[in-house]
């Protein structure tokens, strides 16, 4: 099986190399390119982690709905809806509170959006994966009609609210442009951190993988297979509310059509590279912000930014192989 691992890995290096050359790049300038466009100077670095901090934030949702057993697809229009309340309530309220408002508020609405399809799933055993893509579309849609009229910035011609005041936002651990960390970052981390810990330590945390693992043993156990879903759905929203709240209150200031770049969506992949350890988000998102970040500066050079997706994809493929690998000799 080693072998296989082996010549999977060959295979995807060469299948990126000669991507590459196809569009006229060398893969060795390419490479140097990316970690110099994300990692070669304090301010790359920075925007490294200005891109990871939202990409943690949604994997930790993905992540949790997948220690369930289920696939949500839909922490991308949970983000959306958590960033338009967030900044609903950050342009009313000043200051710390506003700030504490909008995250709360935020959360609030992702878990919301997320609750028809964990109803839907608990009790009806509809399929998560189609509801939460209908309600992608239904948050992308509802949002931009939002900042088109009523919420809409009447001093600007984008289709975007106006700025939230300085003093309601999240501070700056260090703030000294191009050099900057905010401590949404940081929160990230402690949701992280909470998230494993909870999942270890307490009976909910417990019942929620046991549902995961086998619902049908889980049911034989007493645990509420249908209370546990709802749950996990719900708790999976309000973090993915909780990434667009941060990514309003920490870098963007506003809310306007087209917020996301499809931090929800990436998210799928960060979780499915972190397998079942919640402290593995961490590593995963980081790669996928280097990636992000490096690919900007790969775009400059002429090589399309969908390079990454492709090495992206590779990753989270070779990663299943290994893992699947290590189930079966485990078995």
């Amino acid at each position: 099986m080693i072998w296989r691992v082996i010549a999977l890995v060959t295979g995807a290096l060469a299948i990126l190399a000669g991507a590459l050359l196809v569009a006229h790049e060398s893969p060795i300038v390419a490479v140097q390119t990316l970690i110099h466009g994300s990692l070669g100077s304090p301010a790359a670095i920075a925007g490294t982690l200005r891109e990871t901090t939202p990409l943690l934030i949604a994997g930790l949702a993905v992540f949790i709905a997948l220690r369930a057993g289920l696939f949500n697809i839909g922490v991308e229009g949970q983000l959306i809806m958590g960033a338009v309340a967030c900044t609903f309530v950050a342009l009313r309220i000043p200051n710390a509170l506003g700030m504490i408002l909008g995250l709360i508020v935020g959360m609030i609405a992702g878990a919301l959006w997320a609750l028809p399809a964990g109803l839907i799933k608990a009790y009806r055993n509809g399929h998560e994966v189609i509801t939460t893509i209908m309600l992608n579309n239904v948050a992308l849609y509802l949002t931009s009609a939002l900042v088109s009229g009523p919420m809409k910035d009447k001093t600007s011609q984008d289709t975007a609210t106006p700025t939230v005041d300085a003093a309601t936002r999240m501070p700056w651990v260090y703030n000294h442009p191009p050099v900057q960390a905010n401590c949404a970052l940081i929160l990230g981390v402690v949701v992280a951190i909470g998230l494993a810990l909870w999942l270890k330590k307490t009976v909910a945390g417990y019942e929620l993988q046991a549902v995961g693992a086998n619902p049908t043993a889980a049911k034989f156990a007493g645990i509420s297979t249908q209370r546990v879903t709802l749950m996990a759905m719900l708790v999976s929203g309000a973090i993915g509310g909780l990434a667009g709240a941060v990514q309003v209150l920490a870098y963007e200031g506003r809310f306007y059509s087209g917020f996301s770049p499809g931090y929800g969506f990436d998210a799928l992949g960060v979780a499915l590279l972190a397998g079942t350890n919640a402290f593995a988000v961490l590593p995963a998102s980081l790669l996928f912000g280097i990636l992000s970040k490096g690919g900007t500066a790969l775009q400059v050079d002429g090589v399309p930014k969908g390079i990454t997706t492709v090495v992206l994809g590779f990753l989270i493929l070779i990663a299943a192989v290994i893992r699947y690998r290590k189930v079966n000799t485990v078995a």
